[in-house]
């Protein structure tokens, strides 16, 4: 390793320059007219792998409007901010506020607490500052938005003139996106003898103690959480619980959802799925996918795993995404919590990838509004570092719990729930995370290798922990550290010879035939090399992933059809994918001579010394866009043959 400053250096075909201005330059500057449209790209239309998430409780985020805080019922108000349960002032213009402060930390979406209309009572103590005990699907909460606006999203559907109408304008504004937390399985909990009572758009439709037509399951609460049954029809902690089976339940709750997404939501986060049958959310996320086609989902199924099979199946078949648990809690026993595997406790989860059929766009997090914050269990900000470089460079889209990059966390009760939601105190740009998380965001969007490649362990000590990431001829090279300061007589990097340069410390490193040799690597310390490739460029991009394939050493997999793009059934000029797990084959393919046409394609298994192997099935069809991103997503058709 030489410390020397920043250089200019030469790759092959392009030119690197100092990658903090890259990333600086991704993040700030417009492109020109001749320039490479990188949103058109990478985070236009249903890609959102590239997006880096900070997710926002609402009401401990920043109170942008005081006129608001007490709302219809100032007992459930503390402008002490001392009560735990109670309302703080966190509001819709107060993130508003803070957009700038987030997108220069390299935000490109964020995650909000449940907008809707809440109960305005007391439950044991607790107001519903969370989100998570609506009243009414269809109406805003008042305390989110300003004093005395009208909060129907139906009597506002023409005018757009809410707070929430401008929160959406000023994220888009700055290519930003917004995910709304949504919750179809339950409403609120029994209030002085008041439960369950639901509203569409201030008409009362259902009551838990008054349940005629059937809203509501009535089977008591969860006594085994082993049985399925019970998980899926019984009470989770005495909230009134939607039974799915009601259509005239699941007409509202889809109606209310595609009234937020045609405000402008980008995307939306489930609350809960593991209660629910799966039916439920093929139907839910078929229906919110006619609607909106290029809407992304995501659940929470808590502590999925994949070692869970129902988790699995549910990531795999509800048409939606999920939170990764399953990595979460790997991350904090091995860095937060010292366990003795380390780093092996990661690999792990990652060795299991092949279990789902989309491990990439899986959400990675470090904690969440249900658990203690990270520093909660391990304050030493070095071990934070570490654990923020491993969610922004491996695989799945990373999510930043607000106040991370502030070091934000209160301990009092081991920092369990409520003390892990914390008024949000400090905005510094300057701090450490804060700069981390700028530059491996702006990295994320520069290297596609990162949000959409395979990954390959190069080291691994229950202290060290070395991969790449690969796509096309684009590389990231990342070695982490959680111990004291260590030398490592060689490491595989696949990178090309020659001098790097680490994107975070800006220290240099030389690579020899793909190795670095007595890399030094310091305590609690970091190195991430990037290689930019070239980018595939085309009217419209055409992103392929193939599932359920079985491949040998050797053999590829390529896709073939009746256009220019696919070789005209040529079977040797077909689109080469990418292997990314055994599970998973992916590729971008570009589009222009074909765009805007009806083709027909299928998959080839290219086998060294043996004839191909096609599917077993009548050709696939599909018309491509125009202009823009699409995305393909099939499984393999298997045969006696193949």
């Amino acid at each position: 390793m030489v410390n020397t400053p920043p250089s200019l250096f030469s790759e092959d075909q392009y030119k690197v320059e100092d990658a903090e201005a890259e990333v600086t330059a991704i993040i700030e500057t417009p492109p020109s007219e001749t320039e490479i449209d990188l949103e058109f790209l990478y985070t236009r239309d249903i890609e959102f792998r590239q997006e880096t998430l900070y997710f926002i409780v609402v009401d401990r985020f920043y109170d942008g409007d005081r006129s608001n805080s007490e709302g219809e019922n100032a007992e459930l108000y503390d402008p002490t901010r001392q009560d735990w349960g109670k309302y703080w002032g966190g509001d819709l213009q107060g993130v508003i506020d803070k957009l700038d402060y987030l997108k220069s930390m390299g935000v490109t979406a964020i995650w909000l607490t449940p907008l809707f209309e809440q109960i305005e009572e007391l439950f044991v103590g607790n107001a519903a500052m969370h989100g998570y005990w609506t009243k009414d699907f269809k109406r805003i909460n008042p305390r989110f938005i300003a004093n005395g606006e009208e909060p129907s999203l139906n009597k506002t559907q023409e005018t757009k003139d809410t707070t929430f109408d401008r929160l959406i304008a000023e994220l888009h504004e700055r290519k930003m996106k917004l995910v709304l937390d949504i919750v179809c399985n339950h409403s609120s909990p029994d209030i002085s003898g008041t439960k369950g009572e639901l509203y569409d758009d201030g008409v009362k439709i259902a009551d838990f103690n008054d349940d005629e037509q059937h809203w509501y399951h009535h089977y008591g609460e969860v006594q085994d959480w082993e049985n399925e049954w019970q998980v899926q029809n019984c009470e989770l902690s005495g909230l009134a619980t939607f039974n799915e089976n009601n259509i005239e339940y699941r007409n509202y709750i889809k109606s209310a959802i595609k009234q937020w997404l045609d405000r402008g939501v980008d995307a939306l986060r489930v609350d809960t799925v593991k209660h629910m049958p799966i039916w439920f959310w093929q139907e839910f996320t078929g229906d919110m996918y006619n609607h909106k086609p290029d809407v992304f989902i995501f659940g929470e199924w808590i502590f999925s795993h994949p070692y869970d099979d129902r988790s699995v199946e549910f990531a795999n078949n509800s048409g939606m995404t999920m939170l990764d648990f399953g990595l979460c809690v790997a991350i904090r026993e091995a860095l937060a919590q010292g366990a003795e595997g380390g780093f092996h406790l990661i690999q792990e989860i990652f060795d299991q990838d092949y279990r789902y059929n989309g491990a990439t766009e899986l959400i990675t997090f470090l904690d969440n509004h249900d658990m203690p914050r990270f520093q909660s269990l391990n304050s030493d900000p070095a071990i934070l570092k570490v654990a923020i470089t491993l969610i922004m460079t491996s695989r799945g889209i990373p999510c930043i719990y607000y106040g991370t990059e502030q070091y934000l966390h209160d301990d009092t009760n081991g920092g369990n729930d409520p003390y892990n939601r914390p008024m949000m105190d400090k905005w510094d740009t300057d701090s450490e995370i804060y700069r981390y998380i700028r530059l491996l965001s702006g990295l994320r969007r520069l290297n596609p290798a990162i949000s959409m490649g395979s990954q390959w362990q190069k080291y691994i000590t229950p202290d060290v922990y070395g991969y790449v990431r690969r796509y096309r001829d684009s590389l990231c090279f990342v070695l982490l550290n959680k111990g004291e300061a260590v030398t490592i007589p060689e490491v595989t990097t696949e990178l090309p010879d020659g001098e790097h340069t680490c994107v975070m410390t800006r220290n240099k490193y030389e690579v020899k035939d793909g190795k670095i040799y007595d890399l030094q690597l310091e305590e609690r310390g970091v190195i991430v090399l990037s290689r930019v490739g070239e980018r595939v460029k085309g009217q419209t991009i055409v992103r392929v992933q193939l599932n359920g394939v079985q491949t040998q050493l050797g053999e590829t997999i390529v896709v073939i059809g009746d256009c220019p793009e696919l070789g005209n059934w040529d079977i040797g000029k077909g689109y080469p994918l990418e292997y990314i797990n055994s599970n998973t084959w992916f590729a971008e393919i570009p589009f222009d001579e074909s765009a805007g046409k009806l083709i027909s394609y299928k998959y080839a298994m290219l086998r060294e010394g043996r004839s191909p192997l096609r599917e077993n099935l009548m050709n696939r069809r599909w018309v491509i866009a125009k202009e823009g991103t699409v995305k393909w997503r099939d499984t393999w058709a298997p045969g006696r043959e193949s």
